[in-house]
């Protein structure tokens, strides 16, 4: 995959992101949802931002530690501090030099219950722009769930994949 487009699909997803920031009140941003581990739309994109946070800081060592994440208390109770990260991350990622998503890199994640060590495995930074982008989707998913509920309206497109969109707009040609 071209560099551009990975990039342009990192920017097209952050300034998603920007459309949910720009549509809510703090109140609603920082608002938990009802239950023992109620998550307000704050929580879950910075949870978001995180990934693509810990996908920058680990390309100079080669080495991305998921497990590591900032969990910035800041970005998850202010719109304003989220919406200043989002636009950091989408200059940072257009100014990825353009060979660099064919490096290597060692990825590291908890991904069992029982196990105390977190896993490392070989990947490329290609790989995991594109898990970064399909993780942000999955949780904009969710995101827009939670906005619907606090009377937030986002676009359609908003947490739905591209290969989705893609797939509903052929059903619509027949």
């Amino acid at each position: 995959m071209k560099t551009l487009s990975l990039t342009s699909a990192v920017e097209d997803v952050l300034h998603q992101g920007r459309v949910l920031l720009k549509s809510v009140s703090s109140e609603t941003y920082t608002r938990k949802e009802d239950g023992p581990h109620g998550a307000s739309l704050g929580a879950h994109y910075r949870h978001v931002l995180d990934h693509f946070l810990c996908l920058l800081e680990g390309l100079q060592a080669g080495q991305i530690d998921y497990d590591q994440r900032r969990r910035s208390p800041e970005i998850e109770n202010s719109a304003l501090e989220a919406l200043s990260v989002t636009e950091d991350l989408i200059e940072k990622f257009r100014d990825l030099p353009p060979d660099i998503l064919q490096r290597d890199c060692t990825v590291i994640y908890s991904v069992g219950y029982g196990e105390s060590d977190a896993h490392a495995v070989g990947s490329n930074v290609a790989r995991e722009v594109m898990f970064c982008v399909g993780h942000a989707i999955h949780h904009y998913a969710i995101l827009k769930l939670l906005a619907a509920g606090m009377a937030v309206t986002l676009p359609y497109e908003f947490g739905v994949a591209p290969s989705t969109l893609k797939h509903l707009e052929a059903q619509a040609a027949h």
